[in-house]
């Protein structure tokens, strides 16, 4: 593919070495989908440390009224620890392919570094299950661990929710929910180039008809998997596009960050913006010639190890560490 001239020089060299899978994803059928995704999945899932002290468990916990109950992923730090930070993460994957398993790598790295609890949760996937069964599985899982605080040795506190592409957006969401509803506290926002807006109208948006990864097309398969009849309505929630809530205020403080060549830019831009003008301290990164999820794809360039350590600090700030 011929790259865009704003890429990354380094990055682009490591691509050029590099074959990039292209499975498709939004002439998948409905039918085929299933097969797709565990494809997708082997290919994102990242081999974690060869020797790591981090205990990794799975429990399924109560799920939202009258749905099935919700697999979460529980990584804990060797040895006795109470009162510990936590983070809430959701995985990406356009709301339609990814399990916690493909951050496995990521989170273990968290938990290393920062001496956190981690609980990442295994929502259900569109199309099979439109909104509103991801983002409520989402907030049952947060609900959950905020309830299992003593027993997951974590300061109630320090919880921070995070996640990146839809689990970005899904972060947004069940965020709003929290607050909405009255609970849990949240105390930090992580969105790492999220997926918020379901209108695709911005000049990004419209601009990515080709991209390294998720391109425009992609984007609206995964929307219209998501939102079923409600693509292209007036009324969508803000729960399940959170570029559509009016209200911002009273949200914790949040950390957006997103590339410059990608269709999220424009939406992320403008929601880390909305967040400032209500009132929510907001730290804002913008990853000049990066495209979606860069950092994963070419973890060595140094614009790849810039945006880690970003997102890093900013959770040992939120966790005083």
């Amino acid at each position: 593919m011929a790259y865009h001239p704003n890429l990354d020089p380094e990055i682009r060299a490591a691509l050029e070495q590099m074959p990039l899978p292209d499975f498709g994803l939004a002439s998948v059928a409905p039918e085929d989908l299933p097969g797709v995704r565990a494809q997708i999945n082997a290919f994102l899932a990242a081999a974690p440390p060869a020797e790591t002290d981090v205990t990794i468990e799975d429990r399924h916990v109560p799920g939202p009224d009258g749905a099935p109950d919700v697999r979460v992923r529980i990584y804990r730090p060797g040895g006795e620890g109470t009162s510990r930070p936590a983070l809430y993460w959701i995985h990406g994957g356009g709301m339609v392919i990814g399990t916690p398993e493909i951050d496995d790598a990521l989170m273990i790295g968290y938990v290393e570094q920062l001496g956190c609890v981690v609980v990442s949760v295994d929502y259900r996937l569109a199309p099979e299950n439109p909104y509103p069964a991801p983002v409520e599985d989402c907030y049952a899982g947060l609900v959950w661990t905020a309830k299992a605080a003593g027993e997951l040795g974590i300061d109630p506190a320090r919880l921070a929710v995070g996640g990146a592409s839809a689990g970005g957006g899904l972060a947004a969401a069940t965020v709003l929910l929290a607050r909405d509803r009255g609970g849990p506290e949240v105390a930090f926002q992580l969105l790492v180039c999220p997926m918020l807006d379901d209108r695709n109208s911005t000049p990004s948006s419209q601009e990515f008809t080709d991209a390294v990864v998720w391109k425009r097309e992609e984007n609206l398969y995964g929307w219209k998997a998501l939102l079923g009849d409600l693509f292209g309505a007036d009324d969508v929630p803000p729960y399940a596009a959170p570029s559509r809530a009016t209200d911002l205020s009273g949200l914790p403080p949040a950390f957006v960050d997103v590339a410059e060549l990608e269709v999220f830019r424009d939406e992320d831009i403008d929601y880390a913006l909305r967040l400032s003008q209500a009132g929510v301290s907001t730290e804002l990164h913008l990853y000049p010639g990066g495209f979606h999820a860069f950092d994963g794809m070419v973890p060595d360039a140094e614009l790849s190890k810039r945006a880690r350590a970003a997102r890093l600090a900013a959770l040992k700030r939120a966790f005083g560490a």
